[in-house]
């Protein structure tokens, strides 16, 4: 893509020369004569760098280099002067000059200079970037069958450009995918942009995703890059695309098509380059049935398509992620890592995790905190686990050894026990279901969920 430099001088003759120069390297070239018309210019576009001159009459150079810095902090500016002196240089590099040029100019210096500075301006976004969109635990953690098929499909994947679309349940780790896919591919030094399409409402998904002009809304006071040009040359996964409306499908199928777009309020085309990656918790074949999903969208996305597995159908993988977790927040609290009993273990093998990896995370945050021994027993665990844990029969995700054979006679022989001992205890207190809870010291809440789960028909009281 070709890079846009703005020039701001008052003599003419230099912009013109300056200007026919950098255009014939395939510069896009915009000049100013003065520091107020750049100002205008800078508020309503953006520029890979910007050259100005010191001496200039009404605002001079210095001046307007301070007000650049307020309008667009992140602006790279190299300043020129025919009156250069190493006074002049510093003050400029205090105002956030990327750096200063003697007048007269020397062409082969001007281009090392403005290739450098944009470089530098592109690892400064990419910093700020990776900065805001870091993930403390990239790591893919998991060695089940399963684990390592996806992990195989990746690495045949993400060399190449092809377009992903990653589907799976909610907390499956589907970005942590995307991640995986943009580190391993030819652009992994460039920016990886994460959007969750379903957290911006629906009037602002098109500014976010493809920037907007000064004005082009109440509330727009000057430009914004959107989502797709800070991630030129690199990846730009979309979380939950199905809930994008049909009216931003068709603008994200035409950039995938055409590979270029228009800020909104705007009318300059933005090429880019961009490598997408999107993800769903639905299921976009009945999307499309339902007129919900652009079937045309769909088949541009879906060139290969990865599933992520949920966490009860990979099972294997739950004591390297539990003793991840726990290392992980024990190194934020200063401590050593909590161990895990073999009965609570043993009764998390049996949670049929409707959260996923995300609900084992925050579960084991919880128990890191409020655990009081060193190592983490059934008593710690929360009653909604013990409960889901009792009465799920064992994921057909698990080959059964003759241990966890046995361990499932055994619960089935504790259910049964269970099921006979609430039967005893309703008989005991006539039916009056409030009574013998009572007795048993739960909530009536929890009474009703174990007479449902175990199909005990309640007769009247009395």
């Amino acid at each position: 893509m070709a890079r846009k430099i703005l020039i701001i001088d008052d003599e003419a003759a230099i912009r013109s020369s300056l200007a026919g120069a950098l255009q014939d390297e395939s510069f896009l070239v915009t000049s100013a004569g003065s520091g107020e018309e750049a100002l205008g210019l800078i508020a309503n576009n953006s520029y890979d760098a910007i050259m100005l001159d010191v001496w200039m009459p009404g605002i001079d150079g210095l001046e307007t280099l301070k007000r650049i810095k307020a309008i667009s902090p992140d602006s790279t500016v190299i300043v020129m002067s025919g009156h250069g002196n190493i006074e002049t240089a510093v003050k400029a590099t205090k105002l956030g000059a990327y750096d200063f040029i003697e007048k007269p100019l020397s062409l082969d210096k001007i281009l090392v200079m403005l290739r450098n500075a944009i470089q530098f301006s592109e690892l400064h976004q990419q910093n700020k970037i990776l900065r805001s969109e870091y993930v403390k635990e990239p790591q893919m953690i998991g060695t089940s069958k399963k684990m390592l098929e996806l992990k195989e499909v990746i690495s045949r994947v993400a060399p190449l450009q092809s377009w992903v679309l990653i589907t799976g349940e909610n907390g499956t780790g589907k970005e942590l995918v995307a991640r995986a896919i943009h580190a391993g591919s030819r652009n992994k030094d460039a920016s990886f942009i994460a959007v969750n399409c379903a957290a911006i409402p629906e009037e602002l998904i098109e500014s976010e995703l493809f920037g907007h002009e000064k004005g082009a809304f109440t509330g727009a006071i000057q430009m914004k890059r959107g989502k797709f040009d800070q991630a030129h040359g690199g990846t730009l996964f979309l979380d939950e695309i199905a809930d994008m409306s049909l009216k931003t499908q068709a603008k994200v199928l035409r950039i995938l098509q055409e590979k270029k777009f228009e800020r909104v309020g705007g009318s300059q085309t933005i090429e880019v380059d961009v490598r997408v990656v999107a993800a769903t918790n639905k299921n976009l074949v009945e999307a499309i049935k339902n007129n919900q999903f652009r079937e045309d969208l769909y088949y541009r996305l879906n060139v290969v398509p990865l599933v992520v597995p949920p966490l009860r159908d990979r099972l294997d993988d739950l004591p390297a992620l539990l003793k991840h977790y726990l290392a992980v927040f024990a190194r934020e609290q200063g401590r050593e890592p909590k161990n895990i009993s073999e009965e609570a273990m043993r009764i998390l093998r049996q949670y049929p995790w409707p959260g996923n990896v995300r609900e084992l995370r925050n579960l084991v945050e919880r128990l890191s905190i409020m655990a009081l021994s060193e190592e983490i027993g059934a008593e710690d665990l929360p009653a909604e686990i013990l409960e889901g844990a009792s009465l799920e029969p064992a994921s057909e995700g698990v080959d059964l050894s003759a241990e966890n054979a046995l361990d499932a006679g055994l619960r089935e022989a504790k259910n049964q026990f269970e099921r006979e001992f609430i039967l005893k205890k309703l008989k005991e207190n006539d039916w009056n279901v409030s009574r013998t809870a009572q007795s048993l010291g739960i909530e009536r809440a929890h009474l009703h969920r174990k007479i449902k789960a175990f199909k005990i028909t309640v007769a009247k009281e009395g």
